[in-house]
């Protein structure tokens, strides 16, 4: 409040006691505007804090918004068409990166919030966690349950729940098993005991399901096994790499009937698709690799409605010739689908096997020079293709009948004028230009390309395939070689049963497990069938594992009394 105006007719007429007042009117008014300077200061202090803030806040806000525009555009080259792709395992190190630093953009924005909006802020839903997971549960209560105004009892009246995932590293154990010994006072010289059960590894240290563990973590999550030493050894578990690689090379022994069934149940679909990748070998010899290669034999009926399960076999061969093909596919009968490699040509000489070929190659030669800048042919191209493409995801899942008829109505006549078209862009064009080698590349292979028009069973393309072999190539990246053929056989063997448990929903540690027990015991050859992935009954487990757990239990109580 101001200093009211000073009454002249009340002034005293004493000189000091003027002074006096003048010097109290004096001290009063310097007081309040240093009062009014410090509050002026103090909110330009809020001021200038709050343009701080919102410009912190708006600098990030554009940082995360370039980030999600990248993370965008890798997610397009991701899930995009197959010729519009990045390497994928370039692709996802790029994508988390920028995820990475999304997240720590976003979490330095999150802390300078108030708690109010920060709480605001996290009521998002997050998804539920699956509901098998165990749950612990821990309450955070108040210590003090009287209320903060009047000191009276405070009563519930609800609560917040939330729920986080939690994880329990890998913790190895030791399985204790005990087989007594009975004798007959009676009868000198008799003892009974129960029998040992069989194991992939006889006398040594791995239950089936560690071996199991092993091969799952080299062949489906790509860990070679010198590394997998090391992991075990920040345990305290010494094992080298020559003895993971005797567990898994016994492990894909006992496999060996299960994959020649899988590939004899392969060989007798009615269609199936093929792809082939290399393999580089250690080559001891001249102390380099040498190159083999990867065939990839896979079932997918799921598209056109068909009853077989997905599967998938991969085959080595130390070469790519055509007889390899011909030799994998004995007894096969039906549709192949592939791409443009000429050793599948020979396949269809015999009549028993009729080739599809694959649009995706075809597209991705006119992508490949509509990238390079301007190109009305390439274009063109693609846009026709496209119209393909849309066709056939109206009509996925369907039967192939329906299927057949809606191609004959609405693709062919996209077919009938595209051919014509492309012999006559080929006129008007050097023959040595990409253009021309992509339409010549879609013209030697018409006749595969429009299989598809009058076979409802039959796909665009072969990506069913590469999406298999796409781990393999993974895999390969990681480990560099395989050390020998029989390597790359071992390889193959559990891959293929690996890759096929995935594609049919079944957890693939647990089947491996479960097989190689079953196997190990002794499971019927004539009843390998059982054993595939999709008719894989995991209920059915062996009543020595039953045994075994609980004879562990036993020995856990006992030591807990």
């Amino acid at each position: 409040m101001g200093i009211m105006a000073l009454d002249l007719s009340d002034l005293p007429e004493d000189s000091a006691a003027l002074r006096a007042m003048l010097i109290d009117i004096d001290a009063k008014l310097a007081r309040e505007n240093a009062l009014r300077i410090a509050a002026d200061e103090t909110a330009e202090r809020e001021r200038l804090a709050r343009m701080a803030a919102e410009l912190a806040r708006d600098a990030a806000n554009a940082r995360i918004e370039q980030l999600d525009a990248h993370i965008a555009l890798l997610n397009r080259n991701r899930f995009g068409a197959r010729s519009e792709k990045l390497d994928p395992d370039q692709l996802n190190l790029g994508l988390e990166d920028a995820e990475q630093e999304r997240a720590a953009v976003a979490a330095e924005a999150d802390a300078k919030l108030t708690p109010a909006a920060r709480a605001a802020k996290l009521r998002r839903n997050r998804g539920n966690l699956p509901a098998h997971l165990p749950r612990i549960e821990r309450v955070i209560d108040l210590h003090d349950k009287a209320c903060p105004c009047c000191k009276g009892a405070l009563h519930r009246i609800g609560e917040d729940v939330a729920e986080r995932l939690d994880v329990v590293p890998a913790q190895f154990r030791v399985i204790v098993t005990r087989r007594p010994k009975y004798a007959c006072r009676a009868c000198e010289g008799t003892v009974v005991q129960a029998p040992a059960p069989g194991h992939v590894v006889e006398g040594g240290l791995p239950t089936e399901a560690l071996v199991a563990q092993v091969a799952i973590s080299k062949y489906a999550d790509h860990c070679p096994l010198y590394r997998q030493a090391g992991i075990y050894a920040r345990q305290g578990i010494q094992l080298d790499r020559a003895t993971l690689a005797d567990w898994v090379g016994r492990a894909a022994w006992y496999l060996a009937p299960l994959y020649a069934a899988l590939r004899a149940d392969l060989n007798a679909s009615e269609k199936l698709f093929a792809d082939e990748t290399t393999a580089p070998v250690l080559d001891p010899g001249r102390g380099r690799t040498k190159t083999g290669q990867f065939w990839a034999y896979a079932r997918d009926d799921r598209p056109w409605g068909g009853t077989s399960p997905p599967a998938v076999a991969y085959i080595y061969a130390p070469d790519r010739t055509k007889a390899r093909p011909r030799e994998h596919l004995a007894g096969f009968r039906g549709v192949l689908q592939v791409d443009g490699y000429a050793a599948y040509g020979a396949l269809a000489e015999t009549g028993d096997i009729t080739l599809a070929l694959c649009w995706a190659h075809t597209r991705r030669k006119f992508y490949e020079i509509a990238a390079a800048g301007p190109a009305p042919i390439a274009e063109e191209a693609l846009r026709r293709i496209a119209a393909l493409y849309k066709i056939e995801a109206e009509i996925r899942g369907s039967a192939p009948d329906i299927r057949a008829a809606a191609r004959k109505e609405r693709s062919k006549p996209i077919i009938d004028a595209f051919e014509p078209w492309l012999r006559a862009q080929l006129d008007t064009v050097s023959g040595k230009s990409p253009t021309a080698k992509a339409i010549r590349y879609a013209l030697s292979h018409w006749a595969g390309l429009i299989r598809f028009i009058d076979d409802g069973r039959v796909e665009l393309d072969t990506n069913a395939v590469e999406r298999a072999i796409r781990p393999q190539a993974l895999t390969r990246k990681n480990a560099l070689f395989a050390g020998s053929n029989g390597g790359a056989q071992h390889w193959a063997c559990l891959a293929s049963l690996i890759e096929t448990a995935k594609l049919n929903d079944i957890d693939p540690l647990a089947y491996l497990g479960d097989i190689l027990a079953r196997l190990a015991q002794g499971h019927p050859i004539n009843r390998i069938a059982e054993l595939l992935p999709w008719a894989y009954k995991p209920a059915a487990i062996g009543a020595w594992v039953r045994d075994e757990r609980a004879m562990t239990n036993a020995s856990s109580a006992t030591v807990s009394r």
